[in-house]
């Protein structure tokens, strides 16, 4: 059964992603505050607040909350873009009564929604590069079996937002490559431009835009996926079109470029190629800084924590793209994948851009590197079938991978919801040891509900080295709890101390808990 037409979808994949919802509906209460939240949710009312004053001032000044927000100008993080915090934040206004608990479940129910939207885009991006609709299901399918990626679906607000956003945009550009018709160009401009005020880094989007139209123009691809060539005039105007559509949509959804696009754009650039991140990568045993970090730091992050069948598959799926260019049988597509996956990481090395916090930062290729891993699967099993002398290899690759696709779908189920310090390759001793965990610090939800369920004290006075992790994951706590606990500096007298990388250390206390991750421990709790 072939879908090439644009029809509606099989009911199989309708069940998918009405599974995938309910799934997500099951358990996006399940995941503690990362590290960002707090401050990203500050970003959103500080822009809501600036447009109320621009829209609707009167209104704006009888919001109760409006004294103690921030001005947009001057503002520390004013150049970050809002696209998604400050909807959320209108909504928390609207829905959650002021109570964190209740406005960080529907946060975390809102990322998974857009999370799931990028998924329906990667499916549509495997049609067009498939042609089955069989093939394209398999994408989203490899994303949902993805441990990090699954956890972090439900509160990274910025990473795993932006990818759904690029990989939304890749879909409205290959759409338009197609066919560069006057709603195509409206359409890829808009997403392109909700890529950019997500993160300043979707202006890659634009630089891939004019890549795959050249290569369109000068016929360097075949034409399986383009529409009857047009002349190029029709390519050149769509482009000035998707320029000027970009830019609009651009200025539209970032209130920080409103007083002067050119020059806050500007400031906003340069701020990102010099970004102030103060903190340190635990990296092969030693602490690192975002400046400080080797070369291979990504790529050998996306090698621990990818699946590995996935990555050989990947690996293969590069491979046979590479020789149907130089047999002058490839797509654009195919060489948009692969620029997708590759143009952004040399631009990090050859930068040397600051990174942290493993690859969060370039998660919007993943979405790449698995439609590359279909093509890889595609080319094996057209070795086994056409090529005798593959066959077994091929048959002992697909169980041994299925084999170890099976193992991280039950080790998923094991870690929840701890599936943001999944290791693919490693063993528990060497990740431990060498590599930062649970860095978003969502561990000490499950810590501080440990305590107050094991400790009936009216008052519970704890700590940490990093007390904002340990604030930040109170606020999903019911109320009533919250009230029990006071958060001091670790310097200052406290009952329980909490650390998710724990020394050897008798000063600290007597460790009385400690939390694992299927085998992995993510956070040990000292009582004094």
């Amino acid at each position: 059964m072939r879908s090439n037409s644009t029809s509606s979808a099989p009911w199989i994949v309708r069940l998918f992603f009405g599974l995938l919802l309910a799934l997500g509906l099951l358990v996006y209460r399940d995941y503690g505050v990362s590290t960002d939240e707090v401050v990203h949710h500050l970003n959103g009312m500080v822009n809501v607040k600036y447009i109320g004053q621009r829209l609707a001032p009167e209104l704006a000044r009888h919001q109760a909350s409006y004294a103690s927000i921030p001005d947009l100008n001057g503002y520390v993080d004013n150049d970050h873009g809002v696209l998604f915090e400050a909807p959320v934040a209108v909504l928390s206004l609207l829905l959650t009564h002021h109570d964190s608990r209740s406005y960080y479940f529907m946060r975390h129910l809102l990322i998974f929604l857009t999370f799931v939207g990028g998924t329906w885009a990667l499916f549509q991006l495997g049609r067009l590069c498939f042609q089955d609709w069989r093939w394209a299901l398999l994408g989203p399918l490899l994303l949902i079996a993805s441990p990090r990626f699954f956890a972090e679906a439900f509160y990274n607000g910025m990473d795993i937002v932006f990818m759904a956003a690029f990989t939304l945009a890749m879909y409205t550009l290959v759409r338009m490559a197609q066919q560069p018709s006057f709603g195509r160009v409206i359409l890829h401009g808009l997403a392109s431009a909700a890529a950019i005020d997500v993160r300043i880094v979707g202006l890659l989007t634009i630089g891939f835009t004019l890549g795959i139209v050249g290569l369109v123009l000068v016929q360097r691809t075949s034409s399986q996926l383009t529409a009857p060539r047009l002349a190029p005039t029709a390519y050149t105007r769509a482009i000035l079109l998707y320029l000027a559509f970009t830019l609009l949509f651009m200025v539209l959804g970032w209130p920080y470029l409103w007083e002067d696009p050119l020059g806050n754009f500007s400031m906003a650039l340069a701020r990102m190629s010099r970004f102030p991140w103060m903190g340190r990568n635990f990296y092969f045993g030693q602490y690192l800084r975002g400046s400080e970090v080797p070369w291979h730091y990504v790529p050998v992050w996306i090698f621990i924590t990818t699946p590995l069948p996935y990555t050989i598959a990947a690996i293969v799926g590069v491979f046979s793209c590479g020789l149907a260019f130089l047999r002058g049988k490839s797509r654009f597509i195919d060489l948009l994948l692969i620029g997708w996956v590759l143009v952004p990481l040399a631009l990090i090395i050859a930068l040397h851009s600051s990174v942290y916090n493993g690859w969060r930062h370039l998660y919007f290729i993943y979405p790449a590197l698995l439609l590359l891993a279909v093509h890889g699967i595609r080319t094996l099993r057209y070795l086994a079938v056409h090529r005798r002398a593959w066959r077994p290899v091929v048959l002992t690759i697909a169980l041994t991978a299925g084999l170890e696709v099976g193992r991280t779908i039950v080790r998923m189920i094991q870690m929840h919801p701890h599936q943001q310090v999944y290791f693919s390759v490693l063993p528990t001793r060497v990740a431990e040891a060498w590599f930062d965990r649970d860095y978003w610090g969502l561990s000490y939800r499950a810590g501080l509900e440990w305590i107050l369920a094991h400790d009936s004290t009216p008052l519970l006075v704890v700590t940490s080295p990093r007390p904002d992790l340990i604030y930040n994951n109170s606020l999903i706590l019911p109320a009533a709890q919250r009230q029990r606990l006071r958060i001091v500096y670790p310097d200052q007298k406290h009952q329980y101390l909490l650390i998710h990388y724990a020394p050897q250390d008798s000063s600290l206390g007597r460790k009385i808990h400690t939390l694992y991750a299927g085998d992995l421990p993510i956070l040990t709790i000292f009582r004094r």
